[in-house]
């Protein structure tokens, strides 16, 4: 009976020491791949982008935990309203979470659009925005996109085409203005696992949490 304990937990051992193998091996492939990928189909001039008649903004919190703005929020805003005062986006659906009553990125992204210039009739909201996944498809399953452009900072841009490009969306990334490295340290840690787990959602044909009835862009 001992002798089958010892050889079960040699057993776990290893496969969790090929595991961190892995997932660690993984990281710089998924990047690499995403990278490469998405590279011609991100932008970082209004001039030099083409239109579409939908830009779809990556929703974020907009105050840090010390009550501070968020700068990547900000630089999002910011970046959407050059888009569409340049004449390159008509609207803008805005993606975001909602799961709890006392939290809207939607709404509270909105107000500041509306604050900056953008009619709040070219201004639609998604409630269940949760993940870049989700955003993505519901962007087509639900508001009828099948060509947009999609606005974060590159990192997270590359991510969401390369969803949008396995989700038969043509799609282009318009660049918001990043952060300083220490600033954004903790979020691009996040990311390099989160690009892993995008290639397995993928593969795995992951759907977003909620879809639900079509909603017209017009």
């Amino acid at each position: 009976m001992k002798l089958k304990r010892k050889k079960f937990k040699k057993w776990i051992k290893r496969i969790l020491f090929f595991g961190i193998i892995i997932a660690i091996l993984s990281i710089p492939i998924s990047n690499k791949i995403i990278k490469n990928s998405t590279k011609k189909n991100l932008y970082g001039s209004s001039e030099q982008i083409p239109h579409n008649k939908v830009g779809l903004l990556l929703g974020t919190s907009k105050y840090l935990s010390n009550k501070t703005i968020n700068q990547y929020y900000q630089n999002r805003i910011d970046a959407t309203v050059s888009l569409y005062k340049a004449g390159k986006i008509d609207f803008v659906i805005v993606s975001g979470d909602n799961s709890r009553k006392e939290y809207d990125e939607p709404t509270t992204i909105k107000n500041d659009l509306i604050s900056k210039g953008i009619p709040a009739e070219k201004i639609i909201l998604d409630y269940a925005g949760f993940r870049t996944l989700d955003s993505i498809v519901r962007c087509k399953k639900i508001f009828g996109q099948n060509s947009i452009t999609i606005i974060s900072q590159k990192f997270h841009n590359e991510r969401a085409l390369f969803i949008a490009q396995h989700k038969g969306i043509k799609a282009v990334g318009f660049n918001a203005k990043d952060v300083q490295k220490y600033y954004g340290f903790k979020t691009q840690m996040r990311e390099k696992f989160a690009r892993v787990k995008t290639i397995l959602d993928l593969i795995f044909g992951v759907d977003p949490k909620f879809l639900g009835n079509p909603i017209e862009v017009k």
